[in-house]
């Protein structure tokens, strides 16, 4: 058998996997999917473009077949295959893709709904006007050109772009071990940062943000926020939120509205989109959307989303934003090749590599153009040489037999001419002496031109254009030019000599060409920011996607916290028997009971004097059936301490204004007033409301306008009214100031806040006027408001009710209605319900009447005003019974 090796050689497995996994990734890497950061360009993008502009298929040429474009990119530059390189190229010229589209396309590229483009034999392509910036001193050996595929061609290893490309246009790639998404930007705002870190090479990243302060896409939207997009440009890496750009409208004659979409975020797919959110609607994920469809045509994109009737447009995007990619995320990545290597580049270092690649393309231009000025001016020293030594020329070409032989007679002799040695030892202007090397070419020999002596001798590039050189050029007017065009071009090798030899001027070609490059295609129409940036933006909150709506909020007696909406309790006709409110235990019922807006606050005071805040939307839902949840699970309490006081910030209130104020109670006779927006700052684990001395605690609070009266009832039957503004606005962490001078062994029980001028005229019949005292022993009376005179805080107050061994100690007093119904409750856990109209109202010296009849060492522990009658369940309209005859 014939072996296939002459040596065999032991290899470790391992090494070979790592060695050749190692070239396998780098080739990736390098060779495929990331951009070099100086062009911003991937091999297969450049190596499209190059070869268009070979084919001198430029944007002010007809345009050609993309598959001809396509065959000639794989077959000279690409061998690759077909499909991957006609896709680079159709992404090119995507308006929606690139920013600044290099490429000009005719016929179906794609659209923003995810259509592939039309297969290459029916599209056409040139280069759009932006490429040829791109592309600009290609010709002038500005970059390195190596062997392609099959070593039969040079290419380009970058273009001597004069954009900032890879910031403008951005990059996307999936490498082996790294991945690159660099967002695309605003041109002018490119611009400006580079001629900015050109003239301030020390300026700092922040500095270049102000000028740069985001992405710009090409299909607009809202960059919802900057803080990741600061983090993008320091680092490296960060993350764009990015939302599409939206306005309602009303429809069906301003009964509803409609959400209508005008830019989505940055690589979104509207039908897909379009379809995600259909199915959102369909499992019940979205409310409030009634229809949708895509009217978008050639004038632009318009995506209709219909809303339901009654439903608040603001409420339905907020959900679109957290649950579509109406909202959607830009992962800044921006990793490039730098000297071929990846690294991972901040905003600073992106807009260096590119000034160097400019500073570094420039330079090798102006010593292209100086080797040429060079020839050509060498060329024109021979003419010239020649014009001034015309007869003697014309005597030795007539004498020679042959051109060969002239050509060694001319070049054998050395010539005098004026202007040539005038040219090549003078003195500039600016005092530098010209030297004759100044201007020699680089490969001529110094036997070869001016010499020592004055003399020039003629090389043979010189000798052979003069034996070429046409009759007519011996003409006066023809003989000015050659003398005029030496001249310029002896001028045009100084300055490019002046070029190189000051990096000032390099500079300021750069900053002159980047301006030109702004005027030419930043102030278009194409020109302009395209995406709105949202600075202020906040993330998106659980209560932005909650509709406001009104809910009816019950709290029990035990504690119990509920909310249903208020369309549940629909209007009845007169005489209607109600509907329960919520389901109750016979030891509990409503204890409050109030209307408020999903978006509304709950304060919630505990005895220790905390504050905890609520959103209405927070309270629990429940049918009418249900109970609710307990609201001390509902906070971080301390042991042994209880919520006892809830106030709803509804209306005006809603915002914390400074023109309103909490009013606070302790049991020790202790007030205090804090403007209302001291507690505009919700803390998950609460805040200190009062400061409380040790063994006291809070016992009553309301919201008050500086309009009301204060009353304050102690257990030893005295009671205090005065002006709320006796009591000057404090802040959180304080004490308060006296409210009640108490005797030893007493507290406050209770505090009522009452109209500063009520009284009998202009109270509504039903009007809650009487104030309510009882008893631990069961005695109690009704005594109308007025009769509570107003008096300096501070005091021991008035009488509320005469105490004696009888009655025993006050225990409770609120303020009730004549139609007003009450509990009682005994320590023994007894509970009497009655009317309030069958209780004697009376002065404040007496001692009351019985309230409940006690049982032996039963006392009673306090009274509440029911806020609700819990009839049974009516059917919706039902009237009330008719009295029988």
């Amino acid at each position: 058998m014939t072996s296939f090796a002459k040596e065999t050689l032991p290899i470790s497995l391992e090494e070979e996997m790592r060695r050749s996994y190692l070239d396998y990734a780098m080739s990736v890497i390098v060779g495929r999917a990331l951009p070099d950061a100086r062009d911003g360009l991937k091999p297969v993008h450049r190596r499209v473009l190059f070869s268009m502009h070979e084919a001198n298929n430029v944007w002010n040429r007809p345009y050609v077949k993309c598959a001809r474009v396509v065959g000639d990119v794989l077959g000279r530059f690409h061998p690759h295959g077909d499909s991957a390189t006609y896709e680079a190229l159709v992404r090119m010229a995507q308006d929606f893709s690139m920013r600044y589209p290099l490429i000009d396309g005719q016929g179906n590229f794609g659209s923003v709904d995810g259509d592939s483009a039309a297969a290459y034999r029916y599209t056409e392509c040139r280069l759009e006007k932006i490429s040829s910036e791109i592309l600009a001193d290609i010709d002038k050996q500005t970059v390195d050109m190596v062997p392609n595929y099959d070593g039969k061609e040079l290419e380009p290893t970058v273009l001597p772009t004069r954009l900032p490309n890879l910031l403008i246009n951005g990059s996307g790639g999936i490498a082996v071990g790294m991945a690159t998404n660099i967002p695309p930007h605003n041109l002018n705002e490119v611009v400006d940062a580079c001629l900015h870190l050109l003239h301030h090479p020390e300026a700092s990243i922040d500095e270049l943000m102000e000028i740069v302060p985001a992405p710009d896409f090409p299909t607009g939207g809202i960059i919802y926020g900057v803080q990741g997009v600061k983090d993008g440009y320091r680092t490296g890496r960060g993350r764009v939120v990015m939302r599409a750009k939206v306005h309602f409208e009303d429809i069906d004659k301003g009964q509803r509205q409609a959400i209508i979409v005008d830019e989505l975020p940055y690589q979104v797919n509207k039908k897909t989109l379009q379809e995600r959110m259909a199915e959102l609607v369909h499992e019940k994920k979205l409310e409030g959307i009634s229809h949708i469809q895509d009217e978008s045509d050639k004038s632009g994109m318009r995506l209709v989303v219909e809303l339901k009737r009654g439903e608040v447009p603001e409420v339905v995007l907020n959900n679109l934003y957290k649950q579509t990619q109406l909202q959607d995320t830009f992962g800044v990545n921006m990793v490039a090749l730098i000297d071929g290597q990846p690294k991972l580049c901040n905003l600073k270092e992106l807009v260096q590599v590119f000034l160097q690649h400019r500073r570094e393309v420039v330079t090798r231009r102006t010593v292209y153009d100086l080797r040429k000025a060079r020839d050509r001016g060498h060329v024109l020293e021979g003419l010239a040489v020649a014009l001034a030594n015309i007869d003697d020329f014309i005597r030795i070409i007539r004498e020679s037999p042959t051109p060969p032989v002239a050509k060694a007679e001319l070049m054998a002799r050395s010539w005098d001419s004026a202007l040539v040695r005038e040219m090549l030892t003078r003195t500039r202007e600016d005092g530098v002496t010209i030297s004759a090397d100044d201007y020699r070419p680089d490969d001529l020999d110094r036997v070869y031109g001016l010499q020592p002596d004055g003399l020039y001798r003629l090389s043979d590039t010189q000798a052979q254009e003069i034996l070429q050189m046409r009759l007519q050029r011996l003409t006066g007017l023809e003989q000015d030019k050659i003398v005029a065009e030496y001249k310029e071009v002896m001028a045009e090798i100084e300055d490019l000599l002046d070029i190189l030899a000051k990096p000032a001027r390099v500079s300021s070609i750069i900053g002159d060409e980047l301006t030109a490059v702004k005027a030419e295609f930043g102030q278009t129409k194409q020109g302009a920011r395209r995406s709105t940036i949202e600075h202020n933006a906040q993330d998106l909150a659980t209560e932005d996607l909650i509709t406001p709506t009104d809910m009816v909020v019950t709290l029990s007696h035990t504690g119990y916290i509920k909310a249903q909406p208020l369309s549940e309790y629909r209007a009845q006709k007169r005489g209607g028997r109600g509907k329960q409110a919520t389901a109750t235990k016979e030891d509990d019922w409503i204890d409050q009971l109030f209307i408020a807006n999903t978006h509304d606050y709950i304060l919630c005071f505990s005895n220790r004097g905390r504050l905890y805040w609520l959103k209405v939307w927070e309270v629990p839902s429940g049918s009418r059936g249900s109970r609710g949840r307990p609201i001390v699970n509902m906070f971080p309490l301390q042991e042994g301490e209880k919520i006892n006081v809830i106030l709803p910030l509804t209306g005006d209130n809603r915002s914390f204004p400074a023109d309103r104020y909490i009013f606070m109670s302790t049991a020790g006779g202790t007030v205090k007033k804090t403007a209302l927006d001291e507690f505009s700052n919700p803390r998950k684990i609460g805040i200190i409301a009062i400061k409380l001395d040790e063994g006291d605690q809070l016992i009553g609070a309301a919201v008050t306008d500086g309009a009301h009266d204060v009353m304050l009832f102690s257990d030893g039957g005295k009671a205090v009214r005065f002006d709320e503004n006796d009591v000057r606005a404090l802040g959180r962490d304080t004490r308060g100031v006296r409210g009640m001078q108490l005797e030893e062994g007493q507290s406050v029980i209770a505090m009522l806040v009452a109209d500063a001028e009520a009284s009998d005229a202009g109270m509504e019949p039903n009007a809650r006027n009487s104030v309510l005292t009882a008893t631990e022993n069961g005695y109690g009376k009704r005594t109308h408001i007025t009769e509570y005179t107003r008096h300096g805080r501070g005091t021991k107050g008035m009488i509320a009710i005469q105490q004696s061994e009888r009655n025993g100690k006050v225990v409770a007093a609120t303020l009730v209605g004549a139609e007003d119904e009450i509990m009682l409750i005994t320590d023994k856990g007894v509970l009497v319900r009655t009317r309030v109209a069958e209780i004697r109202e009376m002065g404040r010296a007496t001692q009351g009447v019985t309230l409940i009849a006690l049982d032996d060492g039963a006392q009673l522990s306090g009274l509440q005003r029911i806020v609700e009658n819990d009839a049974q369940e009516a059917a919706p309209d039902e009237p009330s019974e008719s009295p029988t005859e």
